[in-house]
């Protein structure tokens, strides 16, 4: 996609967002009438999320080579997380709220029906000037593996993408391809002097080093330029190509969390958040588990335990007390004791804490310290971290990003004793996948999950 256009819907968005907004403060003048510096500060704020969000949901990726129906949901997905953060900033600048109320449905409104509007227009004014009359770029895809199959069905029939596949060739004859296999990979350099091809998309297993090496220098003998699609998805689903200088570098597990302003943008949220559960939760909250705890038993209230962070960097991360002070993590034989069921060491008001998660709620001050977020791999006490890196496959990588209070595997149960290596394992996987598939939507689903399961109880909590 070239930049222009990206600039272009993005600029055609922050205009329609204007419009939204002065016309729902024009109706509900939350903050006085005019253009207050209040107002405009709120101005600003919904345009600088809207951008963040659609960082989140991808809305500025290439558009054309989604369907109307993804790139509308992509478009509603991006005014909720902008909204959400409105509501949130409203809460605390707001003089009104009542006002401010009913301007956030009429802005929210406004936007739900112009913004989707926008983008069929958009989408209908590339597709008839833009492309229409762009000549088609003749593609010939070497190798008809999973990998080119799986490219071949992107761009077929996808004129907007401006591709034609003229064939394949690949050393397995491909009788099911409808007249589109061309021969083997011997015949390349026949096949490129009796078709007109413009472009070669190399689709070949990287054991086949010795074949594209061939594919590209006949390829470049004759002027046509080549692309390679990497086959590196054994190794991970989410990989990135960028340079460093003039050397091409292939990023293993791309993490959308290594780019700066989703980062930012994840910081700004576990703060503001955290902060609304300190004033309007935690203020009350937190004296009745402080009381509970002190008048069932002799102890701190806090139980405080070094746990690893991002980077293996240590942390002090904070609990609600929910064992007796005489309990101990390491037995006489040097292993550590995780909680189990029918745990003696556990108090009684301790297994209720342990049961809806609250004792967990003081690691919200971690979360202010920066020390983690909200959401993210849970994080392991250092004993259970040392036994637990040379049995269980990739465990480390869980800590390329910040740990959280809840996450992806802790949603789905796996939490509790895991002292059965493949529990470990299995958590690991799915902390894995969170970190290399992380969207702001995907924590609002884990955050809202692992409050029905606060209300329900969980049963591997101990």
């Amino acid at each position: 996609m070239k930049r222009s256009h990206y600039i272009s819907r993005l600029v055609i968005d922050i205009l329609i967002i204007t419009l939204c907004y002065f016309t729902a403060k024009a109706i509900f003048p939350y903050s006085g009438a005019g253009l207050s510096l209040r107002g405009f500060v709120l101005y600003v704020y919904a345009a600088a999320f809207w951008y963040f969000a659609a960082q989140v949901t991808y809305l500025y990726d290439e558009f054309l080579s989604r369907s109307l129906s993804k790139e509308i949901v992509t478009v509603l997905k991006t005014i909720i997380v902008q909204t959400t953060f409105m509501v949130i900033a409203l809460f605390f600048a707001s003089r009104n709220p009542l006002d401010a109320k009913y301007f956030m449905f009429a802005f929210a409104v406004l936007e739900f029906v112009s913004l989707p509007l926008a983008k069929y227009f958009t989408r209908w004014f590339y597709a008839t000037t833009y492309y229409k009359d762009k000549v088609q770029t003749k593609l010939l895809i070497a190798g008809a593996g999973d990998l080119g199959m799986d490219f071949y069905k992107l761009v077929y029939g996808n004129d907007k993408l401006g591709y034609k596949v003229e064939g394949f060739v690949d050393d397995e004859i491909k009788s099911n391809l409808n007249g589109l296999y061309l021969g083997k990979i011997a015949d390349f350099e026949k096949i490129l002097s009796e078709k007109h091809i413009d472009e070669v998309v190399v689709a070949l297993p990287n054991t086949a080093a010795d074949k594209i090496k061939q594919i590209v220098d006949i390829s470049d003998n004759n002027a046509i330029r080549v692309k390679i699609i990497p086959d590196y998805f054994n190794l991970s689903q989410n990989v990135a190509v960028s340079t460093i200088g003039n050397i091409p570098i292939i990023t293993i597990r791309n993490i959308p969390l290594d780019d700066a302003e989703l980062r930012f943008f994840k910081r700004v949220f576990d703060i503001v958040f955290s902060l609304f559960l300190f004033v309007c939760i935690f203020s009350w909250l937190f004296p009745i588990i402080i009381l509970s705890i002190k008048l069932s038993s002799k102890g701190p209230v806090f139980f405080i335990q070094e746990r690893w962070g991002i980077n293996n960097k240590k942390i002090a991360c904070y609990k609600f007390r929910s064992m007796n002070t005489s309990s101990k993590d390491i037995d006489e034989n040097g292993v550590y004791q995780q909680a189990v069921k029918n745990d003696k060491r556990v108090t009684k008001v301790g297994k209720f804490l342990r049961k809806t998660n609250l004792d967990e709620l003081p690691q919200f001050i971690n979360v202010l310290k920066g020390e983690m977020s909200i959401v993210g791999p849970r994080p392991h006490p250092t004993p259970l971290n040392l036994m637990s890196k040379s049995i269980v496959n990739n465990y480390s990588l869980r800590h390329l990003v910040k740990p959280g209070i809840s996450g992806w595997a802790q949603i789905h149960g796996l939490r509790g004793s895991t002292e059965d290596p493949s529990l470990m394992q299995k958590r690991v996987d799915f902390d894995i996948w969170y970190i290399e598939n992380w969207s702001f939507l995907l924590d609002l689903q884990i955050i809202l999950q692992t409050v029905i399961n606060m209300i329900k109880g969980e049963k591997n909590a101990y």
